[in-house]
């Protein structure tokens, strides 16, 4: 007579226990993040970044601890790769999130530029790249001036002007009331340039607050200044490209898409007629990458 054996005790194994987050790796995943708040900092050209950025995409719940570490920073992750590194956003409640009012109250002295200063970021970002499958294509580098960006704000107000016209708009609002104007309005009343006694630009020009949204930009790892030519000229990074991908649905953004922006590859301004449709309002506090 065989023996019983009862299978059921040796076939079904025991299910293990994941292995336990260690201060090790918590300490591994809040120093990725790290990495990913310094813009400029190439995983190329960083040894260590390029391995945390290695273990994140082979080590699943690594690439959640480091994810869970951002999301409590008031971060968004949105891309880890060795072309990006880690690539994040402030959400509107982090401490990291830069506001267009306080980036206009350090550029200017005059709250009502605030206007002008997201209309620029917004028109670099249109200019940069105008086209959606710019935003779709990895490899695509979108170039910018100074001059250009200027120069393709002031042809868009001229072409919204027109369109208050059409509709009987009133297209001199009170001067004592800028609040109320929409921002293209104020941009076309401002001088492009001005001169200080030394032959610089003003930094209340529109080139002025152009240069120093490309200038903002650089310094946040999202252009990279090519040359010094039609006021500066500048490439895109592939955070940037992320950015605008992360902001691309925003009224402001497409008020001015809409207006018929054309392909730009030298960074100078190129404008076609629109379509016919419904005018959009600009958004007054609208900015890249700014919350409002």
């Amino acid at each position: 007579m065989s023996e019983h054996v009862e299978w059921s005790d040796t076939e079904v194994p025991t299910p293990s226990a994941p292995a336990a987050v260690t201060p090790a790796d918590a300490a591994d995943a809040a120093r990725l993040v790290a990495f990913g708040l310094q813009p400029k900092l190439q995983p190329a050209r960083d040894q260590e970044y390029a391995d945390l950025l290695r273990r994140y995409r082979e080590d699943p719940p690594f690439a959640r601890l480091a994810d869970a570490v951002a999301a409590g920073l008031g971060l968004v992750v949105l891309e880890v790769s060795p072309r990006a590194g880690m690539a994040v956003t402030a959400a509107e409640d982090s401490v990291f999130a830069v506001r267009m009012g306080d980036y206009a109250r350090r550029t200017s002295a005059d709250g009502g530029d605030r206007f002008l200063h997201g209309l620029a970021h917004l028109a670099v970002a249109a200019m940069a790249f105008p086209r959606p499958e710019d935003l779709a294509d990895d490899g695509y580098i979108g170039r910018v001036s100074v001059n250009g960006v200027d120069a393709f704000v002031r042809q868009a107000c001229r072409r919204l002007e027109e369109r208050a016209e059409e509709v009987g708009e009133n297209t001199d609002p009170a001067t004592d009331a800028p609040g109320l104007e929409a921002a293209w309005r104020i941009w076309a009343r401002r001088s492009a340039a001005g001169a200080t006694k030394d032959a610089r630009r003003l930094a209340g020009s529109t080139t002025g607050i152009v240069g120093k949204a490309a200038a903002f930009l650089t310094d946040s790892g999202f252009l990279q200044r090519t040359g010094d030519d039609n006021g500066g000229t500048y490439r895109t990074t592939a955070r940037y490209q992320l950015q605008v991908r992360d902001m691309a649905g925003s009224a402001a953004m497409a008020e001015l898409l809409e207006l018929g922006v054309v392909p730009v590859t030298d960074g100078t301004p190129t404008l076609v007629p629109a379509e016919d449709g419904d005018d959009l309002e600009l958004a007054a506090d609208a900015g890249l990458p700014f919350h409002s």
